[in-house]
């Protein structure tokens, strides 16, 4: 199999493709042949070294959460999923020394979601990631319908599907983006639409996913929630506001859940373009060079 992984920390230029036999599924696991894989900002991060508190300097390591393809083989114990169904699935273990840029991919049962026959892989592979973490952010929030939550970075795949599945827990939502956000934000279920964080009054939650920290936080009321996206843009907690971070896990069963919401069209799915496997590093300079709208997907 052929895999993209980090042999030591820097720039696109340190993306290596290496060979290596295609892993055997061991009990409870799974063997996908990957069709697509979404570029995340999680994936430059690794890369640049910025979660090296959890590797321990312990390269190489794969790069790509979010997968999707077929299954090529199941191992002991699982019988709930056949040889060639179309699946995708949440990579989340940062140690793995080859995840989802990669031409298969060894999955736990758990952490896999069949979808049916017909389905856009490609598409398909921009949902686990963003959608898994808006739904973990929303369990952690724990709000009551009718409460209101400012999602910040609303116009992203992470805001976009918190706007659309707090509106469906009943939420009054908030969407805090750019003014060419505006239509998709309300479209997916926000009760208003603002571009400044000091347009908002004082709201039950937020959800912080464009990392504004204590502006944000200084709109939650006195004893509210505030969940950020990643340790460093976690803000000190005040006023006894409840502060956390979602780490997100992978959950196949959610993943179900969340695809199901797709096909229903409260979730859409979103590609902004596709890049060869090999052409890693120039997916992740396009995504950080900002502007894009949807994930960008490596073909295997």
């Amino acid at each position: 199999m052929q895999a993209i992984v980090v042999t030591r920390y820097g720039g696109p230029e340190v993306l290596t493709s290496v060979d290596r036999p295609t892993p055997d599924p061991g009990p409870g696991q799974v063997v996908i042949a990957v069709a697509a894989a979404a570029v995340n900002p999680v994936d430059h991060a690794v890369r640049a070294g910025h979660l090296d508190h959890f590797a321990h300097g312990q390269l190489p390591v794969g790069l790509g959460g979010d997968v999707a393809g077929r299954v090529e083989a199941v191992g002991p114990g699982v019988e709930d999923v056949a040889v060639g169904q179309p699946v995708i699935a949440l990579l989340d273990d940062v140690l793995a020394p080859a995840a989802g840029y990669a031409s298969h991919a060894l999955v736990e049962r758990a952490a896999l979601a069949v979808v049916p026959e017909g389905t856009d892989l490609v598409a398909a592979a921009t949902l686990p990631l963003n959608a898994l973490t808006a739904g973990q952010a929303l369990d952690l929030l724990d709000l009551a319908p009718g409460q209101s939550l400012l999602v910040t970075g609303a116009g992203g795949g992470l805001g976009e599907y918190t706007v659309a599945l707090g509106a469906a827990r009943g939420l009054k939502v908030i969407g805090l983006g750019r003014p060419r956000d505006e239509a998709d934000v309300l479209a997916a279920g926000a009760a208003a639409f603002v571009t400044d964080v000091a347009q908002v009054d004082e709201v039950d939650a937020v959800l912080d996913a464009a990392q504004l920290g204590p502006a944000a936080l200084a709109r939650v009321r006195a004893g509210g929630a505030f969940v950020a996206v990643n340790d460093p843009a976690e803000p000190a907690a005040e006023r006894d506001v409840r502060v956390t971070t979602v780490h997100v896990k992978a959950d196949g069963a959610r993943l179900a859940e969340l695809f199901a919401e797709v096909e229903a069209g409260r979730l859409r799915l979103r590609v902004a373009g596709t890049y060869p496997l090999a052409e890693a590093g120039a997916a992740q300079e396009r995504l950080a060079a900002g502007g894009v709208r949807g994930r960008l997907v490596l073909l295997p």
